[in-house]
C-alpha cells in the first residue's frame, strides 16, 4: 500500500498550491504591494466613489473558474474593476457612514497576518498572546479590574449581540443553555433609546427574546435617553410581573452622535440590579481623547462595552470588539467542552482559556494583529489627537452651515456628525437628489438619514485623512447641486475613477 502510495502522482510536492516560480511571484507581489500604497497615498487624486457601468458590472457575472488564471490576468481585473468603484472611506471626502479610513500600516499588518494565516480559536501560540495584549490594553482604557474579558469580533452589531447572550445567561442562569427560554425567559424585559442602533433590536430577536421585548425608551432634546422615563418604563414592567435584565446605553449614536448620560444610566442598573452594556461602536474610542473622555463619564461603570476599532481606531476592515467586566460570566454564556477542544498541560494544546470559550467562532482571523500594530505605531494619544480633531472638522463643518442662509442645520453637534439640508419646496426629494448628485460626481460621499420626518444630509467625520478643505468642498457641492435641483436643472456629471495601475 505505502508503494502504491509514493508512486501515485497526484500526491507529489509539485501539485502543492505554492508557486513554481518564486522569484516571478515576488516581482508581482512587489509590485502589487507598490501599486497598493501607492494607491492610498495619491487618493486625492481619485473621485471618492463612481457608479459601475452595466457592462463592468456584467464581467462580474462569469461562470465558475475550473482552469488556472495566470495571477497578472486577475491582478489586472482587480485593478479595472473593482478599484475604480470601491466604497471609497480610504478617501478624505467619505463622510457618509461612520466608516474609518484605515492606514497602511494596518494594510502591511495585515497582510503578515494572512501569512501567518493563523486560527485564533485556541491552542498555544504567539498570535493568541498577541489578541490577549490588546484585550488588557482596551481593559486598562476602560477601567475595567482585573479579570475582565474581551473579544476580537466583525463588528460592533456582533459584539451587541454577545452582550445581549451574556446579560440573558447572567438573568436566568445556566439553565437557559440548555433547556432554553422557557416561562422566565418570556418574561425578560430590555431598554434602550429609539435613537439606538437597529441591530439591538435584531439582536434581542436573534437571542429567542423577540425584538418586542426591547422597550423603546424616549429621548431627551439633546437625543440623549429620558433617564425618567426609563425609570418608568423598568417600574411599569416589575408591576406587571415582567423580569427587566438590560440597559442598553449609545456612546454616539447612528444618527446624531449623541451620547447618553452613562453615569445616571449606571447608577440605575446599580440599584435596579440590570446589566449595563454600552454600544460605543464608534464613540467609547472617545476615551483616548483628554478633551473628550469626560463626555463618556460613566463608561467604566459598564458590565460590557461593545465597539469598533476600525472606525475612530482606523484599524482595516473588519476589528470589532467586545470588552466584558466579569471574564467568568463572559464564559459561562459561551464555554462548550468538546473532546476535539481537549486542554492540555503542554504542547500546541496547552492553555486553560481559549478565544473559542468567549463566543460562539471557533475558527478566528488575525484581527487582533492589524489593531495591535496600529496602536503601537500610533499610539493613543495620537489617536485621541486625530478623534478630537474630526470633531473640530464637525464644528467647521456646522459653523458653515449655520452661516449659509440656504442651509439649515437639522440637529445639535455632539462629535462628528453633522445633520443639515438645503431649504427648499420639496426639501425632502431634492436633498435626497442632492446626496446621489454629490455621490456620482465623486466630490464626496454624504449620507442620509430621517429626523423626525425630515430627511437630512449625513455627514459623519471619521477618516483622519479628512481636512477643512475636504468640508468645504461638501458644503460647496450641497449648495451648487442644491440650487440647481431647486431650479428643476438636473446636473451633468462626468466623473472618473483611474484603475489602480493606469495603461492597464
Amino acid at each position: 500500500m505505502s508503494t502504491e502510495l509514493r508512486s501515485d502522482a497526484s500526491l507529489r510536492p509539485a501539485e502543492t498550491l505554492d508557486p513554481q516560480d518564486w522569484s516571478e511571484l515576488r516581482a508581482q507581489g512587489h509590485r502589487m504591494l507598490d501599486d497598493m500604497i501607492d494607491y492610498v497615498a495619491g487618493i486625492r487624486d481619485r473621485t471618492v466613489w463612481q457608479p459601475m457601468s452595466q457592462a463592468t458590472r456584467q464581467r462580474f457575472r462569469s461562470d465558475l473558474p475550473h482552469r488556472p488564471t495566470d495571477l497578472a490576468e486577475v491582478y489586472r481585473d482587480f485593478s479595472e474593476l473593482v478599484v475604480p468603484h470601491a466604497t471609497g472611506n480610504v478617501h478624505p471626502g467619505f463622510m457618509g457612514w461612520v466608516h474609518g479610513g484605515g492606514t497602511v500600516v494596518g494594510m502591511l499588518a495585515e497582510m503578515l497576518a494572512a501569512g501567518l494565516n493563523a486560527n485564533l480559536g485556541g491552542r498555544d501560540h504567539a498570535p493568541i498572546e498577541i489578541e490577549r495584549e490588546v484585550v488588557d490594553w482596551t481593559r486598562q482604557l476602560f477601567g475595567f479590574p482585573q479579570g475582565a474579558s474581551g473579544l476580537f469580533v466583525t463588528g460592533t452589531s456582533m459584539a451587541n449581540l454577545m452582550a445581549v447572550v451574556i446579560a440573558r445567561r447572567a438573568a436566568l442562569g445556566a439553565a437557559v443553555r440548555r433547556d432554553g427560554l422557557g416561562e422566565s425567559g418570556q418574561r425578560l424585559r430590555a431598554y434602550t433609546s429609539k435613537a439606538a442602533h437597529g441591530c439591538i433590536a435584531k439582536a434581542m430577536d436573534i437571542c429567542g427574546l423577540g425584538s418586542a421585548a426591547l422597550r423603546s425608551i424616549a429621548v431627551d432634546a439633546a437625543h440623549r435617553i429620558s433617564i425618567a422615563a426609563l425609570r418608568e418604563a423598568v417600574a411599569a414592567d416589575r408591576a406587571a410581573g415582567l423580569n427587566p435584565f438590560l440597559v442598553v446605553a449609545s456612546a454616539g449614536t447612528v444618527d446624531i452622535g449623541a451620547i447618553d448620560d452613562l453615569a445616571d444610566v449606571a447608577e440605575l442598573c446599580r440599584s435596579e440590579g440590570l446589566w449595563f452594556h454600552v454600544d460605543g461602536a464608534f464613540g467609547a474610542l472617545a476615551m483616548m481623547s483628554e478633551e473628550l473622555a469626560p463626555r463618556l463619564a460613566g463608561i467604566t461603570r459598564a458590565d460590557s462595552i461593545a465597539l469598533d476599532f476600525h472606525k475612530w481606531g482606523q484599524v482595516p476592515y473588519d476589528a470589532g470588539f467586545l470588552l466584558v467586566r466579569d471574564g467568568e460570566r463572559h464564559r459561562d454564556a459561551f464555554a462548550s467542552p468538546a473532546a476535539y477542544l481537549r486542554r492540555e498541560t503542554r504542547g500546541l494544546a496547552a492553555g486553560a482559556e481559549w478565544p473559542c470559550d468567549l463566543g460562539p467562532d471557533l475558527s478566528r482571523g488575525f484581527r487582533a494583529l492589524k489593531t495591535w500594530f496600529t496602536l503601537r505605531t500610533f499610539g493613543t494619544d495620537r489617536l485621541g489627537s486625530m478623534i478630537a480633531r474630526s470633531c473640530r472638522l464637525a464644528r467647521h463643518l456646522a459653523a458653515r452651515v449655520r452661516a449659509e442662509p440656504e442651509l439649515e442645520l437639522l440637529a445639535p453637534v455632539n462629535l462628528n456628525i453633522v445633520c443639515f439640508r438645503y431649504r427648499c419646496q420639496d426639501a425632502d426629494a431634492i436633498n435626497g437628489a442632492v446626496v446621489a448628485d454629490i455621490h456620482e460626481s465623486g466630490l464626496a460621499a454624504p449620507s442620509t438619514t430621517m429626523l423626525e420626518g425630515r430627511l437630512a444630509i449625513r455627514a459623519a467625520i471619521v477618516n483622519h485623512r479628512t481636512g477643512v478643505d475636504d468640508v468645504d468642498r461638501l458644503v460647496d457641492a450641497v449648495l451648487m447641486f442644491g440650487r440647481q435641483r431647486a431650479a428643476g436643472v438636473a446636473p451633468l456629471i462626468d466623473a472618473h475613477a483611474p484603475p489602480l495601475v493606469p495603461g492597464w
